[in-house]
């Protein structure tokens, strides 16, 4: 082979591997951007569907988003406010509390994207629907008047605890919900405005909160001591629970595929 012919194959040889270079420069780019999300930022969703009573369903996070995750959020910037676990209490599995509205808001649409996925707060006749098999029977009503049953409300003493605790330190649902009958009140998507219908959600004053019993809460109230609670005994704190329409594992295998290409 003369010097000018060996010089030719070098070059042809330096072009090609510059080419692959780039190819697997371009692959690797696009398999980064395909990964899913950090496993630590996905919510952890009960197995079981929830089985409304006209046969829809949907998913709800096992546990109340907790102080560890929230201040994920607010390290991101998408979240205001940053919370903090008293010296007895670990952020990992102590409840957010302290949350109103406007903050759930800002949680809802920062994990929907980090997540990418879809996640939202129940409608309160979801909520009830899910929390009903570890809810206690209500009381029979002191009044048999449908216009006075809230004046019931005012005169039945709370029976849920009123201490913060950890996550499972309640009942479990049969769909592997937690914690639903604590001490944690979560809000709901459902405005609270005394119309029957017609609600702009953009301009309600209030939604409704799960608990013990209905109450509705000013979309502003961070403390329900101060306020804001439509009928019954104040809760004593307010969190909240994400919910999705989708089954967050068919996702998670799907990101699963995409990450085990690196």
């Amino acid at each position: 082979m003369t010097a000018a012919a060996h010089k030719s194959t070098l070059n042809k040889a330096t072009l090609v591997l510059a080419l692959v270079g780039i190819s697997v420069a371009a692959i690797t780019g696009t398999m980064l951007s395909q990964r899913g999300p950090d496993p630590a930022s996905l919510p952890d969703m009960a197995n079981s569907a929830v089985v409304m009573p006209d046969g829809r369903t949907f998913y709800a996070q096992r546990h109340e988003v907790t102080i560890a995750e929230w201040n994920r959020c607010a390290s991101d910037g998408a979240c205001e406010l940053t919370l903090r676990a008293r010296p007895d209490q670990k952020a990992a599995t102590t409840p957010a509390t302290g949350l109103s509205y406007i903050d759930v808001q800002q949680y809802v649409g920062w994990i929907s994207k980090k997540a990418r996925h879809e996640f939202r707060l129940p409608t309160a006749e979801e909520w009830n629907v899910m929390a009903a098999p570890v809810l206690p029977d209500a009381p029979d009503p002191l009044f048999t008047d449908p216009s006075l049953t809230w004046a019931s409300s005012y005169l039945i003493e709370g029976q849920a605890p009123r201490a913060l605790k950890p996550q499972g330190s309640f009942s479990t649902s049969p769909e592997g919900i937690v914690d639903l009958d604590g001490s944690v009140w979560e809000w709901t998507m459902e405005c609270y405005n005394g119309l029957a219908s017609g609600a702009d959600l953009d301009r309600c004053p209030a939604f409704f909160v799960g608990g013990e019993h209905v109450a509705a809460m000013s979309y502003l109230i961070r403390d329900p001591a101060r306020g804001g609670c439509a009928v019954g005994t104040p809760p004593a704190h307010l969190g909240m629970r994400l919910v999705s329409d989708v089954a967050m594992q068919q996702k998670n295998g799907l990101k699963m595929n995409a990450s085990s290409s690196r």
